[in-house]
């Protein structure tokens, strides 16, 4: 974690808990576990910003938090690895559970695979997105289309909620993690970017049924509408 005023170091860690959480109640006691480095100078920062990095030490997501307030006056650092340090989140936690354990995997080194967001267990898939979000745009990453080519398929029989819809859209656009779009109106954003590489001319979505009956109509219908105002014709397999 950062002030992203002065830049400092308030404190690094292994892992964290009380910041990914179901519910938002107001400011969060967060522990940093297995701190590897803490600021002992400060124990307040107005502007913090919690940074996700890989094992390469890059950063992979961030969140700004505003103000935190270390709980305790000092961090004794030992060598096992089993320090922790205590902070009050004034700006509240994250309300998704189980990011933290998404993170960890992305973070990894190891390369995403095609469709690994469907093989996980069903209550990460909105986590998963979210960590997309973040991930892309903590990259500098625009909402645009990086790939190229006319067609994207998209496997319906993958697409169970609307999350999984953007998961899969999202990697058809821009690969393993690819975001493009976690809702209607960021869609749109997407489409509409000049940014990127050019759009599909022609999606085909396969097993379309299935998935349309997942997902309801109504949102189905806006999806195509979405599509038809971009001149992106979707082909229903």
């Amino acid at each position: 974690m950062v002030d992203e005023d002065s830049q400092d170091v308030l404190v690094e860690a292994e892992d964290i808990s009380g910041f990914f959480v179901e519910f938002e109640e107001g400011p969060a006691e967060v522990n940093f576990l297995r701190v590897h480095h803490a600021g002992t100078a400060r124990r307040k920062a107005e502007s913090a910003v919690l940074e996700v990095l890989n094992r390469q030490q890059e950063k992979i997501g961030e969140y700004f938090i505003g103000r935190v307030e270390r709980r305790e006056s000092r961090i004794d650092l030992v060598g096992d690895g089993s320090s922790s340090s205590a902070y009050r989140f004034f700006g509240g936690p994250c309300e998704y559970p189980t990011a933290a354990g998404v993170w960890q995997r992305w973070a990894s080194g190891v390369d995403l695979r095609q469709g690994e967001w469907f093989e996980r267990p069903a209550g990460d898939l909105a986590s998963w997105l979210h960590v997309v979000q973040n991930s892309w745009f903590a990259s500098r990453r625009r909402a645009a289309r990086y790939l190229t080519g006319e067609v994207i398929y998209l496997d319906g029989l993958k697409i169970v909620a609307k999350p999984g819809f953007y998961c899969a859209l999202g990697e058809a656009m821009n690969g393993p993690g690819g975001y493009f779009g976690s809702n209607l109106d960021a869609l749109a954003d997407c489409l509409s970017s000049e940014g990127g590489q050019e759009l599909p001319v022609r999606i085909e979505w396969r097993s379309f049924d299935a998935s349309s009956n997942a997902l309801g109509r109504a949102f189905v219908k806006s999806i195509l509408d979405i599509m038809h105002e971009f001149h992106i014709e979707v082909i229903a397999n």
